[in-house]
């Protein structure tokens, strides 16, 4: 392309500071370096994790920053060293490398990888390296992918070329919520077929976790959360019971073990809230339930007696799902062409990049399970 070797000056989101409103500014993206993917993003996800860092984590040494972490987009340039990516391709930006080369990546136990900025940073949530400046700052890119931008630069072990026949404002999706719900369910937890689960937190991560116990053959599949009003979506995924803890005067996972007989046989977290995390591990059935937290966050200690593990439960995490980055999102790209995974379910809102503060309002608010934002044309 024209662009290939120049910094090109594009639209992005900036947060200068943590706890206020992103500012649209003309940034500077300059050329992909050696074994990186330069890539037009054209349609990105608000995830809750941007908020986590924006409003509650809000680490000094994070801002500035461009937001955003759920993209797709096409590949603009590549930088030397780069074979496996070329001008053209459809291409999702992962916030978890897969060198394919260390200890983690070589192991079938795991979706860590040593390299990346999570290796190191995961307080600050992004790389000391950046590619962006505005104004004669350095602008960091959030979680390496920085997706509120209409160009941003990628290394290529953090970058997965999916089939070209993609929707790129659907599958944006992939880079982080509906993996991370759904392979909690398949992956983490391994929900056997008639089993009994309870998701908790019905944003897109926890309808994702919905859909990936429905997927494994779960028999009940109970929706908790406080707004009622999910629980019509959660049934378009898979739910069959649902449960507000506010209509009840016991703790919820009394309730939901006298529902089920003594508890859940697995139970998700998915609000990234430790009171939560503790209740979903009390939901669960003594001598095998297994717990899997999945909603992100670093702020608090979490805390349980210890016969409950002692009583033979699993309490477990899972990061984007257990999904390898680079082989898992195409394969999940292939099952959402198959029709086997679902995602324009989860998009409430569309908007335009320059809307992102009312997107990031809908969902402060809990007023919107995915809003997509355009933000260049394919």
């Amino acid at each position: 392309m024209a662009t290939a070797g120049k910094v090109i000056k594009c639209k992005a989101a900036v947060a200068w500071e943590p706890n206020k409103p992103l500012v649209m500014e003309e940034i500077e993206v300059a050329p992909p370096q050696a074994n990186e993917v330069r890539i037009k993003v054209v349609a990105t996800g608000v995830c809750h994790t941007d908020l986590y860092h924006l409003f509650e984590g809000m680490h000094k040494d994070g801002f500035p920053a461009v937001l955003g972490h759920e993209g797709a987009g096409i590949v603009e340039s590549v930088g030397p060293g780069v074979t496996e990516f070329q001008p053209g391709d459809k291409v999702i930006p992962l916030f978890i490398s897969q060198c394919k080369e260390c200890r983690f990546c070589k192991s079938p136990k795991t979706n860590q990888c040593e390299k990346g900025w999570a290796a190191d940073r995961h307080d600050v949530m992004s790389d000391k390296d950046t590619r962006f400046t505005c104004k004669g700052k350095k602008i960091l890119q959030f979680m390496g992918t920085s997706t509120f931008s209409e160009y941003t630069v990628v290394n290529q072990m953090a970058v997965a070329k999916i089939d070209p026949a993609a929707p790129l404002d659907k599958v944006c999706l992939l880079g982080c919520g509906v993996c991370t719900g759904y392979g909690a369910a398949v992956n983490t937890a391994k929900v056997e077929e008639g089993s009994t689960c309870a998701v908790f937190g019905l944003g897109a991560v926890g309808l994702a976790a919905v859909m990936g116990c429905k997927n494994a053959g779960a028999k009940r599949i109970i929706a908790v959360d406080i707004n009622p009003d999910k629980f019509e979506k959660a049934k378009v995924f898979g739910a069959n019971e649902f449960v507000n803890p506010k209509d009840h005067d016991k703790p919820i996972s009394q309730v939901l073990s006298e529902m089920t007989n003594g508890g859940v046989d697995y139970s998700l977290e998915c609000v990234g809230n430790v009171g939560v995390m503790r209740s979903a591990l009390e939901s669960t059935i003594k001598g095998w339930g297994v717990s899997v937290l999945v909603g992100w966050t670093d702020m608090y200690d979490f805390s349980a007696r210890p016969i409950q593990l002692i009583a033979g439960r699993t309490w477990k995490g899972s990061l984007f799902g257990g999904f390898k980055s680079k082989d898992g999102v195409p394969e999940m790209v292939k099952d959402y062409l198959n029709k086997k995974v679902k995602l324009d379910e989860f998009i409430t809102h569309k908007m335009a990049l320059n809307q992102v503060n009312d997107a990031i309002e809908l969902m402060k608010h809990g007023k919107c399970i995915r809003t997509v934002l355009s933000v260049s044309s394919a």
